[in-house]
């Protein structure tokens, strides 16, 4: 086996194993409100998973640009809530233009064909072509440090409020999400994406 001591790498060449290695990754398309209540920032962040689920909480890493807080973390502090989309195959190309790094009084949805719609009891609105949506409260930021002491990285826990499933992809009478109509879309190294494959089932022991 080839060995790499992640203390001996760059931060660039820790990022390329791990996001190399860390395969695939689901990606939090994460819409929040400047804090000049009208700009909508949207950004895709995949470094991010289920944390708990009593209570629903997951996880986002927001890494900084230059020792700089990133909108969406700045955002979610000020705010206090966010909402996560599921990416799907369907609008993939158009999530990817959001990932530009624009101003913070400048959205990124202006520069795609997504849409906006009102979430009752948020400031925060999410995007219409999203099939699952996951309405969220801010329930801490934690600062992650580099080894010289520096915040490189703010680490989002955000608390789920509600779980906003389109009917086709959402089987009503099992309670199930429907991968197959989903078609979710998970990042990989670099440039590249992955489609869900093959579903296969293996019972847990007792």
């Amino acid at each position: 086996m080839t060995i790499f001591k992640s203390a001996d790498l760059s931060q660039k060449e820790n990022y390329k194993f791990l996001t190399g290695s860390i395969i695939p990754r689901p990606i939090a398309f994460v819409t929040t409100l400047a804090e000049d209540g009208v700009t909508v920032n949207a950004a895709p962040f995949s470094f991010f998973n289920v944390v708990s689920s009593d209570p629903a909480i997951v996880s986002i890493a927001v890494q900084r640009a230059e020792g700089k807080q990133k909108d969406t973390a700045r955002n979610a502090a000020f705010t206090k809530e966010l909402n996560i989309h599921i990416v799907s195959e369907t609008f993939v190309a158009e999530m990817n233009k959001t990932a530009a790094r624009l101003a913070p009084n400048v959205s990124e949805i202006d520069d795609t064909n997504l849409h906006l719609e009102f979430v009752p009891g948020m400031k925060t609105p999410k995007i219409t072509e999203a099939n699952i949506i996951l309405t969220a409260k801010l329930e801490q930021i934690i600062p992650i440090k580099n080894d010289s002491g520096e915040i490189v990285t703010d680490l989002v826990l955000a608390r789920i409020i509600t779980y906003d499933f389109a009917d086709e992809v959402f089987d009503s009478e099992h309670q199930y999400i429907l991968p197959e109509k989903l078609t979710p879309v998970a990042r990989l190294a670099g440039n590249d994406y992955t489609k869900l494959g093959e579903i296969f089932r293996i019972e847990r022991p007792n």
